[in-house]
């Protein structure tokens, strides 16, 4: 007879599709990446009205939204990750990860009010 232990759950148990999701994150933000090394290459800004022309354009700006989704998403699966491997006390791990999620969606409306401001 196999016994069964009394664990709480608390977000486990993500396994493939986390780990798909941070593979695609990743090649979107080096496909971003590399879409930024060819718009810098093509264009070089020289100061801050040419930077701003860059990021004027509604492709560009699309492009940097998706890129920083694309980070904050990658950013959220290895802190929760890190935090589920590492706090073993359940109140402490959920508390940080409230707050990590609460500082990942700040940085993302700050972000959407930095590229359409």
């Amino acid at each position: 007879m196999v016994r069964q232990s009394r664990r709480a759950v608390t977000g486990a148990h993500y396994g493939v599709k986390d780990w798909l999701v941070q593979r695609i994150t990743a090649a979107l933000m080096v496909i971003y990446l590399m879409l930024l090394a060819g718009v810098l290459c093509v264009a070089v800004p020289q100061d801050y009205a040419a930077w701003k022309n860059i990021f004027s354009h509604q492709g560009m700006r699309m492009a940097s939204f998706v890129f920083l989704i694309c980070v904050f998403w990658h950013a959220w699966i290895g802190m929760r990750n890190i935090l589920m491997d590492y706090v073993h006390v359940t109140a402490i791990r959920l508390t940080v990860q409230i707050l990590v999620i609460i500082a990942l969606l700040f940085y993302l409306v700050w972000s959407a009010e930095i590229l359409w401001s």
